[in-house]
């Protein structure tokens, strides 16, 4: 049987469920997965802004399932709830990079059969055979990015260049600016700009990236990963670190907010879609993966909720306006100096010593 009468066939036995409302929903998904192993539902457990409605309602209408989501702000925290039991109810969760060989090692994650799929040649070649999953065994790439700052360029005159710009303007910026909440991507950048590695694994560089931070901590409004998103937009703060996809989609609300790539590098990253060992929904899981990889609805992912896609059978489908958007989509040459964040095994507790450290102090 080929892959597509395959999944045809799952759709159809799907689509034979009685079809309900799409669901969207914040509030946490109870531990017991028994309560929701049910074949005409779908749980998936992902970042707030991957997902919209029409997407729910998208796989609702080609499958006949009720899907709903749950949304988190880190990776620590979705992790964090995996292994505390409450992640149970998800057949789909949407790690980054680090974070997928990371839940390899726990053995969180299932090894994905590619016989199941149906588009996964339509991948970029950076995509198909990433450093984080060779030969993407156990995620499919969702989204993709850097990391850098958005600033109000109507206060801001000179476009912050690098990293350092934070210190040298700790005053003015006083209160104003915001941290993402994650130790890999601000120690990272940090250590990037002493000149480092952000994947370093010598305390002595981790020490100077903390000693650094803790001067810039009283000037420091919030470690956060979404909520400046209201505060920069209503003007209480002038500077964000935030990812690319964030900062595109606020821009299009204000565009004297821009978004600028550290001069020195900074974090190349993509966000995946994996299947965790216990999910309730496998035959509902291949079909979502299998949705998001048709063509068509990667380009309308990208244009409704303003995402790099890795799709290039999708790329084709945007608009040349979005094609040429180098904030969604960077040169080579800016490219170059990015640096993707990998695991670095035990000596991670190092890294978490230090972020403790500084965010409790």
């Amino acid at each position: 049987m080929t892959k597509r009468r395959q999944f045809l066939k799952e759709v159809a036995a799907l689509s034979s469920l009685s079809l309900t409302s799409c669901g969207w929903r914040l509030a946490q998904v109870r531990a017991n997965s028994t309560s929701y192993a049910h074949s005409d539902q779908l749980y998936i457990y992902t970042w707030t802004q991957y997902t919209d409605k029409e997407l729910l309602k998208t796989f609702s209408t080609q499958t006949g399932m009720r899907v709903l989501a749950d949304v988190y702000d880190s990776n620590d925290v979705m992790l964090a709830k995996l292994q505390a039991g409450g992640g149970g109810a998800y057949s789909i969760i949407y790690p980054s990079d680090y974070m997928v060989q990371k839940m390899v090692d726990k053995g969180l994650l299932i090894e994905i059969n590619h016989d199941r799929l149906i588009g996964l040649e339509n991948l970029f070649p950076r995509f198909s055979n990433p450093i984080y999953d060779p030969n993407n065994r156990y995620s499919i790439p969702f989204n993709w990015g850097t990391t850098g700052f958005i600033y109000n360029s109507e206060k801001i005159k000179e476009p912050p260049e690098d990293w350092d710009y934070l210190w040298q303007n700790q005053d003015k910026l006083n209160k104003r600016m915001t941290l993402l909440n994650d130790v890999r991507e601000v120690m990272g950048a940090v250590l990037r700009m002493l000149g480092y590695s952000y994947n370093s694994k010598n305390e002595l560089e981790i020490k100077q990236a903390y000693d650094k931070l803790k001067v810039l901590k009283p000037a420091i409004a919030a470690f956060d990963t979404d909520a400046w998103q209201n505060q920069i937009l209503g003007g209480d703060l002038l500077l964000a670190m935030c990812y690319s996809a964030d900062a595109v989609k606020i821009s299009k609300e204000n565009p004297k907010l821009k978004y600028v790539i550290p001069r020195s590098g900074s974090s190349l990253w993509t966000d995946t879609i994996v299947i965790p060992k216990t999910a309730p929904n496998f035959a509902g899981a291949y079909a979502w993966i299998n949705m998001i990889l048709q063509p068509e609805v990667s380009s309308q992912i990208s244009q409704r909720l303003n995402i790099a896609t890795p799709n290039s059978a999708g790329f084709e489908q945007l608009p040349k306006i979005i094609q040429n958007n180098s904030n969604l989509f960077p040169p080579e040459s800016l490219l170059a100096n990015c640096e993707r964040i990998s695991p670095v095994g035990e000596f991670e507790e190092v890294y978490d010593r230090y972020w403790t450290q500084l965010t409790s102090s």
